[in-house]
Order: structure tokens, then sequence, then C-alpha cells
């Protein structure tokens, strides 16, 4: 995809942002800016659990993942319903690759609909399409 083309594209959906380096840390930014950093912070913290092939690493990562994001006064709490946090908690002396799961979607869902239409509307967003904009048109135009 082209630069201007990608640009557009983080507009369409959550998931491109969050599949770019340059969206992803302007999208940190601003959630940052409302307090709501942990979101993104535990969505991320899951991909790279979900990668996790070695049975002692997933048992270490999902204890940290827990204690950083779901168990009660969590460093970075996230805001899950009560039977999605029982259920981690329940389980995580055994945990899966999938324990996270039903947390995950719930934080991408409230993300999506909550944070990425103000995150469209943001200061930080607009800086982010105007240096894109400004970086297209130097290459386009190298002679001015």
């Amino acid at each position: 995809r082209s630069d201007a083309g990608e640009t557009m594209a983080w507009s369409e959906s959550v998931d491109t942002v969050l599949a770019n380096k340059e969206s992803l840390a302007a999208f940190r930014m601003f959630l940052k800016s409302e307090f709501s950093e942990e979101n993104v912070e535990f969505w991320l913290a899951c991909e790279d659990f979900k990668k996790t092939k070695s049975s002692t690493k997933i048992a270490s990562k999902a204890r940290k993942i827990y204690s950083d994001f779901i168990q009660a006064d969590a460093p970075k709490e996230i805001n899950i319903d009560f039977h999605t946090k029982n259920d981690i908690s329940e389980n995580i002396s055994e945990p899966t690759l999938g324990c996270f799961d039903a947390a995950q979607r719930s934080i991408y869902s409230l993300m999506a609909k909550d944070s990425f239409p103000r995150f469209l509307r943001s200061e930080v967003y607009k800086e982010l399409v105007k240096k894109h904009q400004d970086r297209n048109q130097k290459r386009w135009l190298p002679f001015l």
C-alpha cells in the first residue's frame, strides 16, 4: 500500500492503526492523554502472548498479564465485566493461549467503538496525517 493509501486506511478501522508502528504510536499517545493506554497495552500483550510456544513461558506471561491488567488494583487494570475477570482468575493457575481471548475481544470492542472515533477527531491524528501528507509531497515534488 502506498503511504497515502495507508494514511487513508487508518481511518477505516482500528485494525489498520494497530498494525502500523507509526499510527499505533500516535494511538497510544492519544489513549495516554485520555488515561486509557492500558487498553492498547493489554491488547498488545495478548497478541504477544498468543504467539508464545513454550509452556513455561505461557505460564509466566499469563501471570504477568494477570498481575499487570486483570487482578484487583492491578497497576494497569483494564475495565472488563465481572464474569470475564472471574473466568480468568479461576483459570490463571493453568493458563491456555486462549485464556485472555474474551477480555481481549472486550477491550478491542471498547477501543473500536469508543476511543477510535475520538482518536480520528483528535489533534494527534490530524498531526499524523499532516506529517504523512507533507512526506508524500516531498517525495512527489522534489524540485520544489
